[in-house]
C-alpha cells in the first residue's frame, strides 16, 4: 500500500500508444483506497455472481449496472485514443460496470473504475501521498502533482489491460433520536490494477513480477480516512475484479522491506514473499523491496473470497513509483 520513494526517482509512464518516458522525479510510497456512491447492506454480485440472500453486513458485494452502455459509448467514455478490438470493448463494458461494496464498522465502501472527470480527484489524493511520505517541501507539491497527472493520462491508454479503482468512503453518524444518519461519501482510496502484459509497466519495479500476471500497485489511502479497512478492501476489490477479467490466478505485488504494516496486512491477505531486492539496490537510492504473490481461489462466488475486514491503514506507499 506504500511505495517507497527516495530522491531522486524516476517516474515510469508508458502506455499501447507511445514510446516508454522515462521523466526525473524525487518521490516515495502511497497507500490505497478510492471514491463511493450510496452503499447499502443488501448485497448484489455482478453478472457473473449470484446475489446473497443473507444481506450481510460483513461480506463484500460487486454488481453490474441494470443497463449495459452500448459499444462506442464504452468506448466514448474513456477515449483510449487507439482502436480497440471488439474483446476489449467488452472488457471495457465489463470494468465500467464492476462494483464492489463493503459494509464498515465505520460506514460503507463502494470501489469502482475511476471516471475521466475524476482524474483530479485522484491525482490530488496520490500528490498527497507521495508528497507526505517523502516528507517533500511545499515547493515540490506542483511538480509532483503535475507528474502523478501525466502518469494517469499516459496509464489511461492502457485499459482495460490496466485500470485505476477509487474507492469512496460514507461514515456513519448517531443523531441526537439515537438514530444512525450516514455522512455524505467522499473519495478515501485508489489503487491500480494490471491485467496481463500489455497492460504491464515498460519499466517494472524490482525484484521484477511476470510480465503477463495480474499486478497490483500505486495504492494510497486519504490521511482522514486511515485505520477504518479501506486499505484492506481495495485489495480485496483487485482481486475481485481480476478474478473477472484475467483467466491467470497468480496475482502479483511488491512491499518495501521497511513497511512492517502494509506486509503484515499483504501477508493476513494469503501473500508470501517470492523475491527481495538485493542489498546492492541502496547504491542506487532505492529502497528495497518484496516481491509478493498470491494465487486466488477458482470461484464464481465472491464470497468464497477471503474479504475479512482489517482495520490497518498504512502510510502512503506506491510500488511502481520507486525510488
Amino acid at each position: 500500500m506504500a511505495t517507497t520513494i527516495s530522491v531522486p526517482v524516476s517516474l515510469n509512464l508508458s502506455s499501447d500508444s507511445q514510446p516508454h518516458k522515462r521523466l526525473p522525479l524525487i518521490l516515495s510510497p502511497p497507500i490505497l483506497q478510492h471514491p463511493f456512491l450510496s452503499l447499502h447492506k443488501s448485497c448484489y454480485f455482478s453478472s457473473r455472481f449470484c446475489s446473497s440472500s443473507n444481506g450481510s453486513s460483513s461480506s463484500p458485494t460487486t454488481t453490474a449496472e441494470t443497463e449495459t452502455p452500448c459499444a462506442s459509448t464504452a468506448y466514448d467514455s474513456y477515449k483510449t485514443g487507439r482502436f480497440l478490438s471488439n474483446e476489449e470493448i467488452e472488457k471495457l463494458k465489463a470494468l465500467q460496470d464492476f462494483r464492489y461494496y463493503q459494509q464498515l464498522e465505520t460506514g460503507s465502501m463502494l470501489v469502482r473504475v475511476m471516471k475521466p472527470e475524476e482524474m483530479d480527484i485522484t491525482v490530488k489524493l496520490l500528490t498527497e501521498s507521495f508528497v507526505e511520505s517523502m516528507s517533500l517541501p511545499v515547493g515540490y507539491v506542483s511538480l509532483v502533482c503535475y507528474f502523478v497527472q501525466q502518469y494517469l493520462i499516459e496509464r489511461r491508454a492502457a485499459i482495460p489491460h490496466a485500470v485505476t479503482l477509487i474507492g469512496f468512503y460514507k461514515g456513519k453518524q448517531d443523531t441526537k433520536g439515537g438514530e444512525e444518519e450516514e455522512d455524505l461519501e467522499e473519495l478515501a482510496g485508489t489503487v491500480e490494477v494490471c491485467f496481463d502484459k500489455r497492460g504491464a509497466s515498460a519499466s517494472p519495479p524490482t525484484p521484477t513480477p511476470p510480465k503477463n500476471a495480474p499486478y497490483i500497485c500505486n495504492m494510497a489511502v486519504k490521511q482522514s480516512h486511515r485505520r477504518r479497512g479501506i486499505g484492506w478492501n481495495l485489495l480485496k476489490a483487485s482481486e475481485v475484479l481480476i478474478s473477472e477479467m484475467s483467466s491467470m490466478r497468480e496475482v502479483y505485488l511488491h512491499c518495501r522491506v521497511i513497511d512492517s504494516a502494509p506486509f503484515n496486512m499483504y501477508t493476513k491477505a494469503g501473500y508470501n514473499i517470492v523475491k527481495t531486492d538485493s542489498i546492492w539496490v541502496l547504491l542506487m537510492l532505492q529502497m528495497r523491496k518484496h516481491l509478493m504473490c498470491k494465487k486466488l481461489l477458482v470461484s464464481k462466488n465472491p464470497s468464497e473470497l477471503d474479504t475479512s475486514g482489517s482495520d490497518m491503514e498504512f502510510s502512503s506507499q506506491m510500488d511502481t513509483w520507486k525510488s
